[in-house]
């Protein structure tokens, strides 16, 4: 899901870093004479030393410790809540629930970002009842329908605009430069683990003929066919992308020559109109131009000796 964890990372350990050097100032001019003191050092100490952690960990994280540092950022505001000792107190963490569900709603998926937000409301709303029952409510409601309404909306807002930027319009299926970046990510995997990866390129064969009698329209129609029958083919873990006019990107996890040459045969299958395939096995050391250039010089070999698909 987070591919470049460096931004979401700065920010998160901005606002575990800017709510630790709120609580450090709360203890030095508390707003009340009860106001605990002993829990804001110990807010304020975690909050700096965890906006430290991610930062030092931004090149290492995964999304579990994304999601899991969110998380936490919910329990401590519920926990700020509960000890709060005024009204005034209770509200003033609204701006921080709507920054976390901001947050959330940027950089996870819709789904989680609403798991977020309402864990979020649930756990601070638990802790401000806890601490004032019959004095915050009113004050309390807008916030929390801000935070849903807020999350909901630019959670929306943050997948129209990844998919535009990702997914290929006419085809649906990922854009050349969202394929790289993933296929990248997997090959370092892969360098990582051991496990072997394939790439394969698809080009289909006639295909300016068919532009050229029956219009593009026609040409249009059978790229969204081709795809459709290949993705409904492919597994899960298994990425295809397009690289541009008929050209078409496989990423195949997990599969060696033999497992993609299978997987090719399987798409075969799965339409009338001939195409052919170039197929590279990742070797040691590999980057991802060197994969694709086997895979082309592939491809080359294949169309020289009139294979297809």
């Amino acid at each position: 899901m987070l591919v470049d964890r460096r931004t979401p990372a700065l920010l998160l350990a901005v606002l575990y870093g800017v709510s630790g050097v709120l609580c450090l100032s709360s203890t030095r001019w508390p707003m009340h004479r009860d106001t605990p003191v002993g829990l804001l050092w110990v807010l304020a100490a975690t909050g700096l030393g965890g906006g430290v952690l991610i930062w030092c960990l931004r090149f290492r994280l995964r999304d579990w410790m994304m999601h899991s540092a969110v998380a936490l950022a919910g329990v401590l505001v519920a926990l700020l809540a509960w000890q709060s000792v005024t009204a005034i107190g209770i509200v003033g963490l609204g701006p921080a629930l709507i920054a976390v569900g901001l947050f959330a709603a940027h950089f996870f998926d819709l789904p989680a970002a609403r798991l977020h937000a309402a864990l979020l409301v649930v756990l601070a709303t638990a802790g401000a009842v806890a601490a004032e029952p019959d004095v915050f409510a009113a004050s309390w409601a807008p916030i929390v329908v801000s935070v849903v309404a807020l999350t909901e909306a630019h959670g929306r807002l943050a997948r129209n605009l990844r998919r535009a930027a990702t997914t290929d319009p006419l085809t649906g299926v990922a854009n050349r430069r969202a394929w790289e970046t993933e296929a990248a990510r997997h090959l370092a995997r892969a360098e990582r683990t051991g496990e072997p990866l394939s790439v394969a390129i698809l080009d289909l064969d006639g295909f300016k003929e068919v532009n050229d009698r029956d219009g593009h329209g026609a040409g249009d129609a059978l790229l969204r066919d081709l795809t459709a029958g290949w993705t409904a083919r492919l597994r899960e873990s298994d990425l295809l992308g397009r690289y541009g006019g008929d050209e078409f990107l496989l990423r195949l996890p997990a599969t060696d020559e033999g497992g993609a040459q299978e997987i090719l045969r399987q798409l075969g299958t799965t339409h009338a109109f001939p195409w052919s395939v170039g197929i590279a096995t990742m070797r040691p050391g590999d980057t991802l131009p060197a994969v694709l250039a086997r895979a082309d010089a592939d491809l080359y070999l294949q169309k020289r000796g009139g294979r297809t698909a």
